[in-house]
């Protein structure tokens, strides 16, 4: 599907970006910027600050004090992307796509599946692009992985283990860390969305979630330390770890097979280059030291020598909007549907059932 301004080989698609603290900021507008074929048009923030961090990363870049704003000019732009507070996402993204305007929406891109199933209906009714950003399905190590499956080096794969750990003891405060369920915060849909993606891509659907879910920090009011066990259709066993309270960080991935595991340790460096204020180019983007290699083998611990390392792929944020371009432009394939992304909540949904209830819920 497409939008109704496709431009031409020689005109940019103009981008609409609502929302500029860390999730515009830091990810979008650079990497916006950074593809082919689309043009950061305008940024959406009645923060004066913002607003002026806009103006000096981006001489150019229109200013809109509110998203009314944007779509009253709707006619004037090719995409909209909505990097604002969770809680905006299903109000804004409805009113993109009544305003005639594809859309890319960051993760969660609603709090439950069925908004998430009601968005992806009206995109299909309008006939227009609505995209979820899972960005980390463009990690380095999630690369690597998917390709040492593929090339089936793990033989058949019993257990994939997954870490998404931070060490914050002390709360930062904000609308991530809200206990008022409306901001949809806390980690099991912040970081949870990510890990749960990343199993269904590589392992499909699941069947049955069990899910551990605490709030362990002094003067925290969501989940910061949550464990999900995922059984998937086809028996692959996913535990999934997500934790601002982890004094040790535990590997990235550790996924066990029938042949072999491998182990990778440390962050894909996107992230932080970004933070950084780094942007992506040809000259060594996404790509990792060879000292943070993984090690695929059987037998032995990475630690004490088991295995062979393994060559990181480049991470590839960039991959993600020029996917989106090309969807625009040509019809090719949607990265990432919100049809996926409501998998991924059914999946959060019965977590977060399965940790009050403390039962397994079958999905």
């Amino acid at each position: 599907m497409t939008g109704p301004h496709t431009g031409t080989p020689d005109t940019p698609l103009r981008v609409g970006l609502v929302g500029y603290g860390l999730a515009g900021s830091v990810f979008h507008a650079p990497l916006i910027a950074a593809t082919e074929g689309l043009a950061l048009d305008t940024v959406v923030t009645s923060n004066e600050e913002r607003r002026a961090q806009a103006r000096a990363e981006f001489p150019d870049v229109r200013l809109a004090a509110g998203p009314d704003e944007l779509f009253a000019r709707a006619d004037e732009l090719d995409l909209v992307v909505i990097a604002s507070p969770n809680k905006t996402h299903v109000p804004l993204a409805t009113a993109a796509l009544k305003a005639g305007l594809p859309v890319v929406v960051d993760k969660p891109v609603a709090g439950t599946a069925a908004e998430a199933r009601g968005l992806a209906a009206l995109a299909e009714e309008r006939g227009l692009l609505l995209s979820v950003f899972q960005n980390r399905r463009w990690d380095n190590d999630f690369l690597t992985l998917r390709r040492l499956l593929a090339d089936g080096e793990l033989g058949e794969v019993w257990r994939f283990e997954s870490r998404f750990e931070r060490w914050r003891p002390r709360p930062k405060g904000g609308w991530r860390e809200s206990g008022d369920p409306a901001e949809i915060g806390g980690l099991l849909y912040d970081l949870g969305s990510h890990v749960v993606d990343q199993a269904l891509v590589l392992f499909g659907p699941v069947t049955q979630v069990y899910a551990e879910s605490v709030i362990r920090r002094a003067g925290a009011e969501a989940d910061d330390d949550t464990f999900l066990a995922l059984t998937h259709a086809n028996g692959v066993r996913s535990h999934l770890y997500v934790s601002s309270t982890a004094a040790q960080l535990g590997p990235r991935f550790r996924v066990l097979g029938s042949r072999a595991g491998y182990v990778k340790y440390g962050l894909d460096p996107q992230e932080a280059a970004l933070r950084e204020g780094r942007r992506p180019g040809p000259d060594g983007w996404g790509a990792e030291d060879e000292s943070l290699w993984g090690r695929l083998g059987a037998g032995e611990s990475p630690v004490t020598g088991g295995g062979s390392p393994v060559p990181t792929l480049p991470g590839d944020y960039p991959a993600y909007y020029a996917a989106v371009a090309a969807a625009l432009r040509e019809g090719a394939p949607n990265p990432v549907t919100a049809q996926e992304a409501a998998a991924a909540l059914d999946v959060l949904e019965a977590a977060r059932r399965s940790a009050r209830d403390g039962v397994a819920v079958t999905l």
